[in-house]
């Protein structure tokens, strides 16, 4: 196990072990606690009961959070002609083809999100092991492959995060910013939890949500009351 720091410790210590926070005042702690000098992202961790073997428990999808994350996304955008002039009014970073998927190949990686029209996906397909590692592969699924650039790249650029249970069941999702405050971040986590329990698996057995914790990058995990799930912003 690695050691922390003195900073973590005196945080972890304000944490009580055992007890589990209402959301409200789990975003306040987990400000409260936050150990670095820089804006650390706030996160929300889910353990859900779910088998990740079995195809149709993996869960995964995207949301758009109400308040956004408060990272800047830079957006590629693999379109030709008038998608790739939409994509460029729409405020995409890097926009291209051919040419574009030779600079990925070259190891020229410069954007944080990826969109393709569907004509475009032979082409991205070549690049399928560069970006799929990276979780940058446009997904139909994700909304990434779509005819309508304009507003995937709005949506991306306005703070879509994208969810994924690991193999071990657990989703962890960039909530915001401490800087941001409670009530944001509340309605950012309610948002999203609200979305976890829309796609909850038909076939999963037994109890869903098994823990949820929240936290900040460098700072000691919260653990919220999975049972609130509506009144978010009560105490």
């Amino acid at each position: 196990m690695p050691k922390h720091g003195k900073n973590f410790r005196a945080a972890a210590e304000k944490v009580e072990k055992f007890k589990l926070y209402s959301p409200l005042e789990a975003v306040k702690l987990v400000k409260e606690v936050a150990p670095a000098k820089f804006d650390e992202t706030v996160e929300a961790h889910f353990r859900l009961g779910i088998d990740t073997r079995k195809a149709d428990q993996n869960i995964r999808g995207s949301i758009s959070l109400p308040h956004g994350t408060g990272k800047t996304v830079r957006v590629a955008v693999f379109a030709e002609g008038e998608k790739a002039r939409e994509a460029e009014e729409a405020g995409a970073d890097v926009i291209g083809s051919d040419e574009l998927v030779a600079a990925i190949q070259g190891g020229e990686i410069n954007f944080d999100a990826a969109i393709a029209t569907p004509n475009m996906m032979a082409k991205v397909g070549r690049i399928g092991k560069i970006l799929g590692p990276r979780g940058l592969m446009p997904n139909p699924k994700l909304g990434t492959v779509t005819m309508d650039v304009a507003k995937m790249v709005g949506e991306l650029k306005a703070g879509r995060v994208e969810y994924r249970a690991d193999r071990y069941g657990i989703c962890h999702v960039p909530l915001g910013r401490v800087s941001f405050d409670d009530q944001k971040l509340v309605e950012n986590y309610a948002a999203l939890y609200t979305e976890i329990l829309r796609v909850k698996p038909s076939s999963a057995k037994g109890r869903y949500v098994k823990s949820i914790a929240l936290s900040s990058t460098m700072g000691p995990g919260v653990k919220v009351d999975s049972s609130v799930q509506r009144d978010f912003l009560a105490e």
